[in-house]
C-alpha cells in the first residue's frame, strides 16, 4: 500500500522504509519550537532530566511572541527564563524584541523551515508550516524538552484526508475563507489525529500566504498537521527566504504522495465556488457565508496574527480602508506578524492607509489573539478578527462575541461597523 506526504516524511525521519498509520515511532527533528509561555515550562521539565544540555544550538528555536514586549512582571520573568536558557546552551535561532515577530510567521520568513523537514513546537499552529510541504505539528512543553533534549519525537502515525482543489479565487475571497470553509464543511473534530493533505490543479491558484492561512487552522479541524505538495512556488520562496549568511541552494527533500496512497476521505473543491466566510462565535465549525449573515454592530476589528498578518493580508486590508474611514465608535488595530513584514508595510505606505483611516498599528505580538493584551475584550463586545480562534473567553470577557474572518472582510466591517461583505469594495 502506498503512503501519504506526512506519512513518507516520518518514515524517512524515523529511519523506516514505510510506515502506516496508528503506528508508532520515533523521529528524528529538524526544528524544535518553543515562545514565551511554553518554553518556561520545557525547560523547568529538562531540569529534571538526567541528560543534561541540549542536542543541536541550531536547530532550535525560541521566540517569545504571546507577551511581548513584556505586558507585566510575570510575562517579563518569563522572557528572562527563556533568554537566559538561550543563552546559556547558546541557541543560535533566539529572536526577542528588535528582532522578533510572531512565531509561525517568522521560522518560514528566516528560513528556517524547509520541505521535507519534521519540526515539532510547545504551540499548537506549528501546523503552519504544513505549507511548505514540512510535517509540523503542535506538541505539548514535556514533549518539547524532550526534543531540546534528544532530537527526537514519539508520534503515532496519522491516517490522512485529502481535499482535491481546482479553480481559482473569486475577487476578496482568500485561504482564510476556504479553510473556514472547509472547518464548516467537516467540523472542529472532522479530521482529528489526521493529516489533512492539500492536492489537485488547484494548489497551484493558492499564494504562499494562502498557503500558511489554510495549514495554520487545520488544527482547529482537529488534525495532527497540514500539508501542501511542494510546486514551484515553495521552491521560489526557500530560495527567497534562505537563511542569512547561507551560502548557495538550500538542501531540502520533496516528498509526494503515492497514487495509491489510502485516504480516510476525499473532497472535492472548487476555489470559485468559495465565498467570504465568517465563523461565527464560539467555534470555528460555525461558519457563515453573506448569504446568512444578520446584521450584526461590532466594536472592535483586529487585522494581524500568525494567520493573518503577513505583507498580502496587510495590502488586502490597506486596498479597502484607503480613503475611507473606520467607523466611528469602532477600534480598528493593525498588527504585522515580523519585524519584515513592518517595515515592508510601513515603506509601502499602508501604514498611513491604516492611520489615515483611524486604525492603529502595533508592533509584532500574539497580545490580542488569546486576550493577553493590545486589543482584550471588555464585557459583551463584539470583535472581527482574522485570528484562528473564537471560543467563549478567548479574546477577553466570558460574554464577549469573536467573529473570524478574512482581512478583506474584517476591514470593511471596520470601515461599516458592523460585519461587513468586502465584495461591496
Amino acid at each position: 500500500m502506498g503512503m501519504t506526504m506526512t506519512q513518507k516524511i516520518l518514515a524517512a525521519h524515523a529511519g523506516l522504509e514505510s510506515v502506516e498509520a496508528g503506528q508508532l515511532i520515533e523521529a528524528d527533528l529538524d526544528m524544535v519550537l518553543g515562545n514565551d509561555i511554553t518554553s518556561p515550562v520545557a525547560i523547568h521539565e529538562m531540569d529534571k532530566f538526567e541528560k543534561k544540555g541540549i542536542f543541536d544550538r541550531e536547530k532550535i528555536a525560541l521566540v517569545p511572541d504571546h507577551f511581548v514586549p513584556n505586558r507585566d512582571i510575570k510575562s517579563a520573568e518569563n522572557c528572562k527564563c527563556v533568554r537566559e536558557f538561550a543563552k546559556q546552551n547558546g541557541i543560535v535561532n533566539y529572536f526577542e524584541v528588535g528582532e522578533m515577530g510572531i512565531e509561525h510567521a517568522l521560522l518560514p520568513e528566516k528560513g528556517l523551515v524547509k520541505p521535507g523537514d519534521a519540526v515539532i513546537g510547545a504551540d499548537s499552529h506549528t501546523c503552519t508550516y504544513g505549507a511548505l510541504g514540512a510535517f509540523s505539528t503542535g506538541v505539548g512543553s514535556t514533549d518539547m524538552a524532550a526534543g531540546m533534549a534528544t532530537g527526537k519525537a514519539w508520534f503515532k502515525v496519522p491516517s490522512a484526508v485529502c481535499f482535491r482543489l481546482s479553480g481559482k479565487f473569486a475577487p476578496r475571497v482568500s485561504g482564510k475563507d476556504l479553510i473556514l470553509h472547509i472547518i464548516g464543511m467537516i467540523g472542529v473534530d472532522g479530521a482529528r489525529y489526521q493529516s489533512m493533505e492539500f492536492t489537485g490543479e488547484g494548489v497551484a491558484a493558492l499564494s504562499m500566504d494562502d498557503r500558511f492561512t489554510v495549514s495554520n487552522m487545520a488544527i482547529e479541524a482537529g488534525a495532527k498537521n497540514g500539508i501542501f505538495p511542494v510546486d514551484g512556488q515553495t521552491e521560489e520562496y526557500v530560495r527567497t527566504h534562505a537563511p542569512e549568511g547561507s551560502t548557495g541552494s538550500p538542501v531540502y527533500r520533496k516528498y509526494e504522495a503515492d497514487p495509491d496512497a489510502p485516504y480516510t476521505a476525499v473532497y472535492d473543491i472548487d476555489l470559485a465556488k468559495v465565498t467570504p466566510t465568517v465563523a461565527f462565535p464560539h467555534l470555528p465549525e460555525n461558519a457563515r457565508t453573506f448569504d446568512d449573515i444578520p446584521d450584526i454592530a461590532i466594536d472592535q476589528v483586529v487585522i494581524g496574527s500568525c494567520t493573518n498578518g503577513r505583507i498580502s493580508d496587510l495590502r488586502s486590508a490597506a486596498s479597502i480602508l484607503k480613503g475611507r474611514r473606520v467607523a466611528k465608535g469602532v477600534r480598528c488595530i493593525v498588527i504585522p506578524a515580523t519585524q519584515k513584514i513592518w517595515m515592508q508595510a510601513m515603506d509601502e505606505g499602508l501604514f498611513k492607509t491604516f492611520i489615515e483611516a483611524g486604525a492603529v498599528v502595533s508592533t509584532p505580538t500574539c497580545g490580542p489573539c488569546l486576550g493577553g493584551y493590545m486589543g482584550v475584550l471588555a464585557s459583551g463586545e463584539k470583535c472581527v478578527s482574522t485570528t484562528n480562534r473564537n471560543f467563549v473567553g478567548r479574546m477577553g470577557a466570558i460574554d464577549s462575541e469573536i467573529y473570524l474572518a478574512s482581512p478583506a472582510t474584517a476591514a470593511a466591517s471596520a470601515v461599516e461597523g458592523r460585519i461587513a461583505d468586502p465584495r461591496r469594495y
